[in-house]
């Protein structure tokens, strides 16, 4: 279990060597969509910087929401995301869209469910623990809280966790879940799953679209390919298949 952890650190540490944010002003006069982006648990703006930047060069204004993760609560995340998405909200003539990865997808969710947005657009939620996690479920009670803090206490299976307490979604929405896992770990997490979350967790009633790739939960921020299906999705509502 300590090889998951290890290897998270070094996934996130590793970005600070090739990642760096744009800066993008808080009101900047634009007629192109705006998207928020949101890391996830243990991450930060330069992690999710590869994600963002590309999202950019598609057309996008792009804002990084950096937060903390380690050592807090979920309301304490809530409180200081919520004031930093007010903060750099565009005003009501820019379209608003949202893509999360992992616990990032969970606090969009939240904060949705909590505030209306009036010129909402779309929502990519990657690799979600929407259902919670099994991983949390294992280490909830063992040294790992010492060190992810509360946190990963509330991103359990259980109907308590801060996922299950968050209502289906009422906006346009595209999950892009992982499925590239070892079969090692199906010993705690039997079936498909990109290691962390179990693919059956990304799923959500209501969903517009859902797509999965062979690619493990940690590195998926980091692909090309799933930056080029989020933009499909921002862009025109749906996922492109090869078909298409």
């Amino acid at each position: 279990m300590k090889f998951i952890i290890t290897t998270l650190f070094m996934a996130n540490s590793f970005a600070f060597s090739f990642a760096q944010p744009k800066t993008i002003p808080n009101e900047k006069p634009s007629k192109k969509e705006f998207v928020f982006v949101l890391h996830g648990l243990a991450g930060g703006a330069l992690t999710i910087s590869p994600l963002a930047n590309r999202i950019e060069d598609a057309g996008f204004d792009v804002q990084i929401i950096d937060y903390k993760t380690l050592g807090t609560t979920p309301e304490e995340i809530m409180i200081e995301v919520s004031k930093k998405l007010e903060d750099t909200m565009p005003n009501s003539n820019t379209t608003v869209n949202f893509v999360g990865y992992s616990l990032g997808s969970i606090v969009i969710r939240a904060y949705l469910d909590s505030n209306k947005v009036s010129n909402l657009g779309r929502v990519v939620l990657i690799a979600p623990p929407n259902k919670g996690s099994p991983v949390a479920d294992f280490f909830k009670d063992t040294w790992i809280i010492d060190l992810f803090g509360e946190t990963i206490k509330f991103l359990g299976t259980d109907s308590t966790s801060f996922p299950n307490s968050i209502g289906d979604p009422y906006y346009p929405v595209g999950i892009i879940a992982g499925v590239g896992a070892s079969s090692l770990n199906n010993f705690f997490l039997p079936g498909l799953d990109d290691g962390i979350v179990p693919l059956e967790s990304t799923k959500l009633n209501n969903t517009t679209d859902m797509i999965a790739f062979d690619e493990s939960h940690i590195w998926m921020k980091f692909k090309k390919k799933v930056a080029n299906q989020t933009i499909e999705f921002l862009k025109n509502g749906k996922f492109k298949r090869d078909s298409e």
